[in-house]
């Protein structure tokens, strides 16, 4: 038992070692939610029967720069876990990596402005847009169009799949958290209690937790006012040709 706890705790450590924010007491988590930190959160990676995105993304984690900035540092971890051809980034030449500064170009401009995006941050057809502008595979899901047994099904399928990642955008709130939209990648799916991992790139503000499917996809069912009320979803994520 104590081996397992120890590996346990080595996977849920993968995610303090990638470079972000300073990282100090995030706000406590209403009840139903599951820290990746605990030790029933770690054990819930280990048992997990979908977790092939976890391994990349952990890799790549990134806090969000700005409030809201979620979308952003969700895409690049995303860019970066696909290893699409990145731009340079000051301090780092000869080596290329996606950041939330250089993500930006002339094509994601002609998507979402950046000075829109520092107000508002962005909608669930505009990460599709901008994963687009890097000629990566986005199929966007409004929840609305769709149900919880399809965005069980397909999400543990991408989640399960190498290469292939599952990006969801949700109101807080409704899963009890801090307060409005938000938008970050998911990890891992535990067949037996049901539940995705989030791995929340607020690291300020949340840890990567475990969430009830149900719940998820009802946090996903919500109207958002910046997208002409269309309800928030999920984007399934592959490599472009």
């Amino acid at each position: 038992m104590k081996i397992i706890s120890f590996k346990a705790m080595l996977l849920a450590a993968c995610l303090s070692l990638p470079c972000g924010a300073a990282i100090g007491r995030t706000l406590p988590l209403p009840a139903g939610l599951v820290s990746l930190g605990s030790e029933q959160g770690a054990h819930l990676l280990l048992d997990s029967e979908a977790r092939q995105a976890y391994w990349p993304l952990s890799l790549q984690f990134v806090t969000q720069k700005t409030q809201t900035y979620c979308g952003v540092a969700t895409i690049v971890m995303v860019l970066n876990a696909l290893e699409v051809p990145a731009p340079t980034a000051p301090g780092i030449e000869p080596f290329t990596a996606f950041d939330q500064d250089n993500f930006f170009n002339e094509r994601t401009d002609a998507i979402l402005l950046r000075p829109v995006l520092a107000k508002i941050g962005m909608t669930l057809d505009q990460i599709g847009g901008l994963l687009g502008a890097y000629s990566v595979k986005a199929d966007v899901r409004h929840a609305g169009d769709g149900g919880l047994d399809e965005f069980r099904t397909l999400a543990v399928r991408y989640l399960g799949t190498p290469g292939r990642y599952v990006i969801v955008n949700y109101l807080r709130r409704t899963i009890g958290q801090e307060s409005g939209g938000h938008i970050s990648p998911l990890a891992a799916y535990d067949a037996d209690t049901d539940r995705f991992l989030i791995l929340d790139v607020s690291r300020y503000k949340y840890p990567p937790v475990w969430v009830k499917a149900a719940d998820l996809y009802a946090a996903m069912n919500t109207p958002d006012s910046d997208n002409e009320n269309r309800t928030r979803g999920y984007v399934l994520v592959t490599a472009g040709d």
